[in-house]
This record gives structure tokens, sequence and C-alpha cells, in this order.
């Protein structure tokens, strides 16, 4: 095997490239950065016919305050998509209830 000795100008020369590109990418990194960081501080436009904000929030707040009656601790019955076993519960408590004392 034959080592070849490198051209101190050529190692010069891609080290110069390599600080080069490093430096660019840290540039966009930076540039990146402060375009989102100003685009995150900017007041939302008002739509006209559009959600506001502050409306939306009220309204979610107070559906978390006024919990609806019989709700069950099941969201996939709620939906339909799977059956509920809360109704075998309810119906077995309403036919011990139906029975005469």
């Amino acid at each position: 095997m034959k080592i070849i000795a490198q051209d101190p100008a050529q190692t010069s020369q891609r080290v110069k490239v390599g600080m080069i590109g490093l430096a660019a990418v840290l540039l966009l990194i930076g540039l990146a950065a402060a375009i989102f960081s100003t685009a995150s501080k900017e007041r939302p436009l008002i739509v006209v016919g559009g959600a506001h904000p502050d409306v939306v929030a009220n309204m979610a707040a107070g559906n978390q305050a006024l919990p609806v009656e019989g709700a069950s601790s099941e969201p996939l019955a709620e939906l339909g998509v799977a059956p509920s076993t809360a109704t075998d519960v309810n119906v077995a408590q309403a036919s011990n209830n139906a029975k005469p004392k």
C-alpha cells in the first residue's frame, strides 16, 4: 500500500469550504428562528364571519362547567361505536325497582 501525502493547500481549501458551509447553515437557522419568533408574537387577524378566539374559549369553558345529565365514562358508547355496559346495569336496576315489595 502506498500512502499519498495530501497537499497543504488542498487541506486548507477543504477546511475553508467546510467552515463557510457551517456558517451558512447557522445563518439560515438563526434567520428561521427570527422569522418564527416574530410570527408567533403577531396578533391573529379577525376575519369577518370567522371564529373569535375569546368566544370559542368561553364556549369551551362553559361546556366543561355544565355536566350533561346521565353522562358516562364510555365515550365510544356515547358515539355509538361500541355497546354500552352501563345500559345493562340500568336495565337490571330498573327491573329490581319494578318488582312489587
